[in-house]
């Protein structure tokens, strides 16, 4: 957790309880949560950005599905199924991009359907428990992560990230901020480069304030200056998150990543991506099939509520790059590091059982 007293997600009594979740649109000024009680509220969290990563936004919408289907428990199960039909159609309408928004709303799918003579009431209980294990797995992928990944990294080494992929954007301790995290805590030096990532700067108010909740030197920087830190061998790795990877490595991640893929490159510093195994996407067999979220031309022209561009121009303002898996050093996941990243080490990583 980020901070103790205002978990980024968590579930408050038993089925007719509620999600509550930190409204990170409000970070860094403030840390305040809300409460969704109704699938329509969840949905607006996961749209809004106040609850949002990869990993996180899975395990919301596994909390989504049980607040939205909750109301027709006391009908018929036919019924039932019907709501839980709609309820999953509006929760992966949300955000296109992520994979575990939809693994998520599969698993919960799969729960009615192994149930098929249970009662509505029973289905919302084990459709609370499966919500409930999702989001302690989480948990053990991202310590893993960090496990893994922290081997890569030597005592005095400066990091760059970009966007957030920490404990804000997951239940756990993040994936790539678990790497820095779990390195530090085995004595190792670590710094911090944070990309200030626009044009919702996910980096600067995300990423540096729980960086330095956790004691972690950062510093912020423009995007733009991620190529000048790297030509001044201020940077000895980059560690990103993944929102889908395709079947052959090509990686989805926040607008910005296939840039600073391109920078790493060419000037020699490791590339590192990391995602647990619930973000890869095997129906996918390259990166230009993974869609793309478009957002809305306000959170450029009049970000954070100044306009900032002149009235009624053209914008255009894709959320998501996809960075080539040949750009990729590795990917490092829960069961070990993808090395030489393509579909046959995807493949190779993704059946084994491995998970230390």
């Amino acid at each position: 957790m980020v901070d103790s007293k205002t978990p980024v997600l968590e579930w408050q009594g038993e089925s007719n309880g509620y999600l509550r979740l930190l409204d990170q649109t409000l970070l860094p000024c403030e840390t305040k949560s809300v409460e969704c009680r109704t699938v329509e509220q969840v949905v607006e969290a996961i749209r809004s950005l106040r609850v949002r990563g990869a990993p996180a936004i899975g395990v919301a919408a596994a909390y989504g599905v049980v607040v939205g289907v909750r109301e027709a428990a006391s009908t018929e199960r036919s019924k039932f199924d019907e709501r839980l039909s709609l309820v999953i159609q509006q929760l992966a309408a949300s955000r296109p991009t992520a994979v575990n928004l939809f693994w998520a709303l599969e698993r919960q799918r799969q729960v009615a359907e192994r149930l098929p003579t249970a009662s509505p009431q029973e289905v919302v209980a084990a459709l609370l428990a499966e919500a409930r294990v999702i989001e302690v797995e989480d948990r053990s992928m991202c310590a893993a992560i960090g496990r893994h990944g922290a081997e890569l990294l030597t005592t005095g080494d400066t990091v760059l990230t970009h966007c957030n992929a920490g404990a804000l954007a997951t239940a756990g301790d993040g994936t790539a901020l678990a790497v820095i995290y779990a390195a530090v805590a085995s004595g190792k030096q670590i710094r911090v480069f944070a990309d200030e990532t626009r044009p919702l700067l996910q980096g600067a108010r995300l990423t540096a304030w729980e960086l330095s909740q956790r004691g972690v030197p950062v510093t912020v920087i423009c995007d733009s200056m991620a190529a000048t830190v790297m030509r001044q061998r201020k940077v000895q790795a980059v560690i990103v998150g993944a929102d889908r990877i395709a079947a052959n490595g090509d990686t989805a991640n926040k607008i910005g990543t296939y840039s600073v893929a391109c920078l790493a490159k060419m000037h020699g510093i490791p590339f590192y991506v990391a995602a647990p195994s619930s973000t890869f996407d095997l129906s996918l067999s390259h990166g230009d099939q993974i869609q793309i979220e478009e957002r809305s031309a306000a959170e450029i022209t009049h970000g954070f509520g100044r306009q900032t561009a002149p009235e009624g121009i053209d914008v255009y303002n894709p959320a998501f790059d996809v960075t080539p898996a040949e750009l990729i050093t590795a990917v490092i996941t829960e069961r070990g590091i993808i090395r030489q990243v393509n579909g046959d080490t995807v493949r190779t990583m993704l059946a084994s059982d491995r998970d230390s």
